[in-house]
């Protein structure tokens, strides 16, 4: 195995989509074997936001894949404004803790900052998830303030800018 490491976050096509859908691994990944990647409604609202944004705006949506296996998802979960894209991101129960969703935000972020249609990354968190708030503090989001969302209730709103 050589030393160079491969990328953790990979780009999740409608192909993808079809595949976890079916309770399948796309290409050259696997599943974690003792939980969903993420429940079918959820996996359906997912691919069919990804297909929306992704008429626009590609890539929209992306695995998170250590060592083969497929630990989150990370996506573009409302059309791009002026160069800002809103993410959301969630981890396998089991595989959570474990630092990758840190690093796939830092993937992003680079991937971000070569892109010059993207000026600004944001994403919410729960107020009680501590985990996601640390993981967008380590790449350098900062809290902009607080919303209610009407299916998560109270969040903490976030930035990252990419100059």
């Amino acid at each position: 195995m050589s030393n160079v490491e491969k990328n953790m976050i990979i780009e999740l096509t409608a192909y993808d989509f079809d595949a976890l859908l079916n309770g399948a691994a796309p290409a050259d990944t696997r599943l974690v074997p003792d939980s969903a990647i993420a429940p079918p409604d959820v996996l359906e609202m997912l691919a069919r936001i990804a297909a929306e944004i992704g008429a626009e705006f590609t890539p929209s949506a992306w695995m998170i894949v250590e060592d083969g296996e497929i630990v989150g998802l990370c996506s573009i979960i409302r059309a791009p404004e002026n160069g800002e894209l809103h993410i959301g991101y969630g981890i396998v129960p089991g595989r959570e803790r474990r630092g990758y969703v840190t690093r796939a935000i830092g993937e992003l972020l680079e991937w971000a900052r070569k892109d010059p249609r993207v000026r600004l990354v944001s994403a919410d968190t729960g107020v009680e998830n501590i985990a996601s708030q640390r993981a967008l503090e380590r790449n350098g989001f900062i809290r902009t303030g607080e919303r209610i969302d009407p299916e998560d209730g109270q969040v903490i709103c976030w930035q990252a800018s990419i100059a």
